[in-house]
């Protein structure tokens, strides 16, 4: 067994804990030794996958020195559309479109985009190859963290193969059955739904104009994200067992299925990416720290993901964690300690809290057939589009730029 000293080592190498890793850097540069470990072995795999990323996730992006990397694969979503429906019917009004711009527009440009849909494999490439580069970032692949102790002046970690490392700090971003925060002992608050998420993606005849569609359908929401190009990446929630059956069509079967809850919106259809799917489900921890340990992304919370928005909230602890380490270590502070660790979970667990209900909210309030409930929430849509600044506060909230925003997703340096 060898043990070898970092300053803080990060469990998970998907797009939270490369994050982090990449905004330690840009915050504490050499003066910090980050440790990567992660159980995958990085390698190209085909995923329809696509991620929407926040305004506030862009100027983190952007301050990291990471969007001009990005930007060639990002589409904008300038306008979004909601329907609500049953399948087989005819006519699908649009009950609220909206703006999804924030802040005014300036001479020579135009309202900065609420959201931006990238392809997880472009943002993958970027992260990764940016932690490559960076001489105090070190990955290691190919071994899980499986074992985790604290002790007064650090924490050890433990992986599958008997290795140990030891840090002031370990931050977990391992996913939502995350091992590390089962060795600390943190709880976890879920519930699984009866529903399934499928993705891919399709390629149409028309141009989709930067609009995003989200259509309620009694089985859950068919969401259409503009890709670049004549691309869109359809993210679709269906009840289980007829998920089950969708997924085993063939080809051609299975894009009737597809064009069925597009709608004919942009002309024939193509799908160009593979069929890709997962169990939904909604989970809390009770706690985001503990001593010399801290959890960010899915290890702390997970969303249903009609509003698109598991990504940025795990961005957005990203943002808090690494400011509140940044603030300690500058004035000499133990960075591991806890007193200085639930600074971070004050500021993000209740945000994370109130969107993990909300989502969930949505989703009951719109998963359904009842006829009442329908006629009630259609009228509560219609009012809503005739308010535009109740739409604008939805906008600011989904582009992650309301209450007290951490230094990164202002578009400054930590």
């Amino acid at each position: 067994m060898s043990r070898v000293q970092y300053d803080v080592i990060i469990s998970g190498a998907s797009f939270t804990g490369l994050t982090m890793a990449l905004a330690l850097d840009h915050a504490l540069g050499d003066d910090l030794a980050v440790l990567l470990v992660d159980r995958a072995a990085p390698a190209p795999v085909a995923d329809s996958r696509a991620t929407a990323l926040s305004a506030g996730s862009k100027r983190l992006l952007t301050t990291l020195g990471l969007w001009a990397a990005v930007a060639p694969d990002a589409q904008p979503v300038k306008q979004i559309e909601i329907s609500d429906s049953r399948l087989d019917s005819g006519i699908r009004p649009v009950y609220v479109s909206y703006d999804n711009t924030v802040g005014p527009a300036t001479a020579g440009a135009d309202a900065e985009p609420a959201t931006w849909i990238v392809p997880n494999a472009a943002l993958s490439s970027v992260l990764r190859d940016a932690v490559a580069g960076r001489p105090s970032l070190r990955l290691r692949t190919g071994d899980a963290a499986t074992g985790l102790l604290a002790g007064f002046y650090g924490a050890t970690v433990i992986l599958a193969d008997g290795t140990t490392y030891e840090a002031p700090l370990v931050i977990a971003a391992d996913g939502r059955r995350s091992a590390l925060r089962e060795a600390a002992q943190i709880k976890v608050v879920a519930s699984r739904y009866a529903q399934t998420g499928i993705v891919t993606t399709v390629a149409h005849e028309r141009p989709h104009n930067s609009v995003a569609v989200q259509h309620f359908l009694p089985a859950g929401p068919f969401a259409i994200l503009p890709l670049t190009g004549n691309r869109s990446c359809i993210t679709w929630t269906e009840e289980k067992d007829e998920a089950k059956r969708i997924l085993e069509l063939d080809a051609a079967a299975f894009l009737a299925e597809v064009d069925l809850r597009f709608g004919g919106k942009l002309g024939p259809l193509s799908i160009i990416g593979p069929r890709q799917s997962w169990p939904l489900e909604v989970h809390l921890a009770r706690n985001f720290v503990a001593p010399r340990f801290a959890i960010i992304g899915d290890a702390a919370h997970g969303v249903h993901p009609i509003a698109g928005q598991g990504l940025n909230l795990g961005l957005r602890d990203v943002a808090a964690l690494v400011e509140v380490i940044a603030d300690a270590a500058r004035v000499g502070l133990d960075i591991g300690n806890l007193e200085t660790l639930k600074r971070y979970e004050r500021w993000r667990r209740f945000d994370s809290v109130v969107s993990a209900a909300a989502f969930d909210g949505l989703n009951r309030l719109f998963s359904n057939d009842w006829p009442v409930l329908r006629a009630t929430r259609d009228a509560g849509l219609g009012i809503i589009d005739r308010f535009p600044a109740i739409k604008q506060m939805f906008v600011t909230e989904a582009a992650g730029l309301s209450g007290e925003l951490p230094r990164l997703l202002r578009g400054d340096s930590v």
